[in-house]
């Protein structure tokens, strides 16, 4: 509706021409007048709210509409007003500041309405005459800047409707964070920070408090809709979710209201931001106390956070424990005596007055009846205690003193005033707004006052908490700050400890959809619910988070992993066979107890070396193959340790050599077993093909062909240490890499393939005559071996970590064993404990 009246009035305002004879100039409508004004060298334009709303008529579209009737006066506005006078008033006394030249001001009531307040605004641009004979209906605007209006919405439209003439508007309480756009609004100025900053510094707070889960009341108009986009903003980017995000108008139907108070009513958040302006709270707190709507920690903005109206009307106490924002408290010298001497009687602009003066002493200056006080406007304001006397909005009225000094300050420049100023001369609308746009000045009281590139100050706000006192009745107290010049942390400083929370809390309350999630935990979002809402997800294995409330675990690097708790990565175990565990320990002492055995074997064969026994079984293939054993022993050692790079080759190759060494002798006892009994047969000659050289160049060659097999793998591709993450996730297996599984195999092979030769002809041999013959204990003993080392394949490749280790060098020690007690213990027992049989004549009569 008001943007129709707004359209109708804009169309009644455009110049009518009749060409010819008697050309006529009109200009449609009802002329406004100012309600305080007077005259000067140039003028100040003032547009305020002297009255909160307004009657309107029903349109016909048949006639002009008729002029709307303002209703309910509002106090604030009077003192809105009254600033403007006294800076101005202060500014024609000062000898400094624009010296010669008197300014006056034009002070209009916008009645709370776009419509009007476009008109008012129209007014001041042009002028309010009925006509001008054979002129044209425009004239150089009558003043050069406007002050005002209190709402953001009217000050849009005042601003849309001034802004081709590019005179600046400056508002002193207009928050709304589109009028900084300056495509739109390239003449609005504003003393009052952009709800831009508030909505983020109400973000910022409401994250200081730890509160993730909020509701949310705006005024459904620009300044609640613009102020709540920006805080949704603000807050989703520092984790704050909105349950709920209500417009709401004092005019909106019983119906609407009841599904507000419903949706309210049945949340689970218990925090309310409430970018709204006093005249909606006044109209909610009666709603709100009938359905027992209570407890909420309310947010406030500055348009209600410091107002003393809406305190004193909160009887049952909904907004106890409020906390918001204010702009910052401020001292202007002597504007609250002069606001609070005002008389009726002596003030420009009577009507107006009249009226103000008998709402506020309630009264009547022109008594029809004797039902009613007669005024007599010498009232005494001390003996009344209302929303004129109080001065709380003191800041408010400092953004009205501050924007006029901007104007002084931007005119005393542009007029090049020294001594005294230049009366004749006006500086054109565009070249005063872009000096006012770079006006940076100090008032009285040492206040910096200057405008961004959008025409907004310096963002500063108080934090405000409600407190009751010992009357029950709330009181405002400065619990921290915001300063949005600062940087990083030090813009938002709260005192925690001295606020009193809602429900008397003396704590800060915890407001969140989902506890937080513990560090070595992560949140997972529940399903179709705002972020905020989540359950916590333990980290998996190799994954940690050490943070209160991780979106997501981290993986631990490679060569570590995640400790129990999972909050935290801890250096893998590395795991290999030590000398210093038991298993390490074990191994160790059977393989040195293996090597010191064969030694001992060795020197009883050595001191009997010249016994039948000894020289009947080879002596020197006897002595050669317990040196292979000692070293088959002993090579079990390089096993065990941590891996490097000349253990892991020489473990392998070290075992692969000694054993054919050992093969190889073994090999050479059974060819000459079975030898010796072939050149018993008539005119045989074999043995001169088995001599000791034959013996002796046999186990050489069997070596050598190892020997070339190893040296070929060490040079291809050696075994290197190498860590293995695959096997287990926890720890790491520090082994040694085979390099090529080839040259591993083909030395096993090898091995095996003289194994099972020598198996087969000792098996051959294994019934000769027992008086030479020990080929059934090389028989029994190839057949340990093949069965160790058949057995070893399968365990060795599915043995984990160390254990792969162990199977290897129990492989080793087992087939070493197995030699060295199936060939030697029998001749031992002999030279021992049956030294009568240790003859020739024994050896050669019967078998052992």
């Amino acid at each position: 509706m008001e943007s129709i009246f707004i359209l109708l009035h804009m169309v009644m305002a455009i110049i009518n021409f009749t060409k010819g004879n008697g050309t006529t100039c009109i200009l449609q409508g009802e002329p406004a007048y100012p309600q305080l004004w007077k005259d000067g060298d140039i003028i100040v334009g003032g547009l305020f709210p002297f009255h909160s709303n307004w009657k309107t008529t029903d349109l016909t579209y048949e006639v002009m509409p008729q002029t709307m009737k303002c209703i309910g006066l509002d106090f604030r506005a009077f003192q809105y007003s009254q600033s403007l006078i006294f800076a101005v008033e202060e500014i024609n006394n000062s000898t400094t500041l624009l010296p010669g030249i008197s300014l006056g001001y034009k002070i209009f009531d916008t009645c709370s309405s776009s419509t009007i307040g476009a008109r008012v605004a129209m007014t001041l641009v042009n002028g309010n005459e009925n006509s001008v004979l054979d002129e044209i209906c425009t004239k150089p605007a009558q003043v050069q800047a406007i002050i005002g209006d209190t709402y953001s919405s009217v000050s849009m439209a005042i601003a849309q409707s001034i802004g081709p003439f590019s005179i600046p508007l400056i508002s002193h309480y207009s928050t709304c964070e589109c009028l900084s756009d300056k495509r739109k609004y390239p003449s609005f100025l504003r003393t009052i920070p952009s709800d831009y900053y508030q909505s983020r510094a109400l973000a910022e707070m409401v994250k200081h408090f730890g509160w993730t889960w909020v509701g949310a009341m705006r005024r459904d108009d620009d300044y609640g809709n613009s102020g709540m986009a920006a805080f949704i903003e603000a807050a989703e980017q520092l984790g704050i979710c909105l349950e709920y995000s209500l417009p709401y108008f004092r005019s909106y139907s019983q119906e609407r209201v009841q599904r507000i108070v419903e949706q309210i009513k049945s949340s689970t958040s218990r925090v309310i931001i409430g970018f709204l302006d006093n005249l909606d709270l006044e109209s909610l707190l009666p709603v709100f106390f009938e359905h027992n709507i209570t407890g909420f920690q309310w947010v406030g903005t500055e348009a209600w956070i410091f107002d003393s109206e809406l305190a004193t009307m909160d009887q049952h106490h909904i907004l106890q424990g409020a906390i918001g924002l204010a702009i910052p408290k401020s001292k202007v010298t002597g504007l609250q005596d002069f606001i609070l001497d005002i008389r009726p009687l002596k003030s420009v602009g009577s009507a107006i007055f009249t009226e103000f003066w008998e709402a506020l002493f309630n009264c009547k200056f022109a008594m029809q009846n004797n039902s009613q006080t007669a005024c007599t406007g010498y009232e005494k304001l001390s003996e009344v205690e209302n929303t004129f006397t109080d001065m709380t909005l003191m800041p408010i009225f400092n953004n009205v003193y501050k924007g006029v000094y901007a104007i002084a300050y931007t005119l005393h420049e542009l007029l090049g005033c020294k001594k005294t100023c230049p009366t004749n001369k006006q500086p054109d609308p565009f070249t005063f707004l872009q000096q006012l746009k770079r006006v940076h000045f100090q008032t009285k009281e040492g206040e910096d006052v200057f405008f961004d590139k959008n025409g907004d100050p310096a963002a500063k706000y108080e934090i405000i908490n409600w407190h009751l006192n010992k009357e029950n009745q709330h009181e405002f107290v400065t619990v921290g700050q915001y300063d949005s010049s600062l940087t990083g942390h030090d813009h938002l400083f709260v005192n925690i400890t001295s606020i009193m929370w809602a429900q008397h809390k003396n704590q800060v309350p915890k407001y969140v959809c989902s506890e937080s999630c513990p560090p070595g935990t992560r949140k997972a979002v529940q399903k179709g619910k705002p972020i905020c809402c989540f359950d916590c997800i333990p980290c998996a294995e190799g994954e940690i988070s050490n943070l209160t409330d991780s979106i997501e675990c981290q993986q631990c690097y490679q060569d570590f992993w995640s400790n129990p708790q999972r909050d935290e990565c801890v250096k893998k175990e590395i795991e290999y066979l030590s000398y210093k565990e038991t298993m390490g320990i074990l191994l160790t002492a059977v393989s040195i107890s293996g090597a010191f055995l064969t030694m001992v074997i060795a020197i009883i064969f050595f001191r009997h070396k010249n016994t039948p026994i000894v020289k009947a079984n080879n002596s020197e293939l006897s002595f050669l193959l317990l040196f292979s054993l000692t070293l088959c022993f002993l090579c079990s050692l390089t096993f065990i340790g941590q891996p490097s790079d000349w253990s892991c080759m020489l473990r392998h190759t070290a075992f692969g050599i000694t054993f054919v060494i050992c093969i190889s002798c073994v090999l050479g006892k059974t060819l000459v077993v079975l030898m010796a009994f072939r050149a018993t047969l008539p005119g045989s000659n074999v043995m001169k093909w088995f001599g000791p050289l034959q013996q002796r160049l046999s186990v050489l060659t069997f070596t050598l062909i190892q020997v070339i097999i190893c040296v070929i793998w060490l040079t291809i591709s050696p075994p290197f240490p190498f860590k293995n993450l695959k096997h287990y996730k926890e720890k790491i297996i520090l082994e040694c890499h085979l390099g090529s599984n080839l040259g591993f195999w083909a030395v096993l092979g090898y091995i095996g393939f003289l194994a099972l030769l020598c198996f087969l002809l000792a098996f051959l041999a294994r019934k000769l005559p027992d008086n030479f013959n020990e080929a059934k204990f090389i028989t029994f003993s190839m057949l340990i071996f093949c069965a160790v080392w058949l057995t070893f394949i399968p365990a060795y490749v599915s043995s984990p970590g160390k254990y792969t280790v162990a199977v290897e060098i129990f492989a080793i020690l087992a087939s070493s064993f197995g030699l060295l007690f199936c060939i030697f213990l029998p001749k031992c027992y002999i030279i021992i404990l049956k030294p009568e049989k240790n003859t020739k004549k024994q050896m050669m009569g019967k078998a052992i």
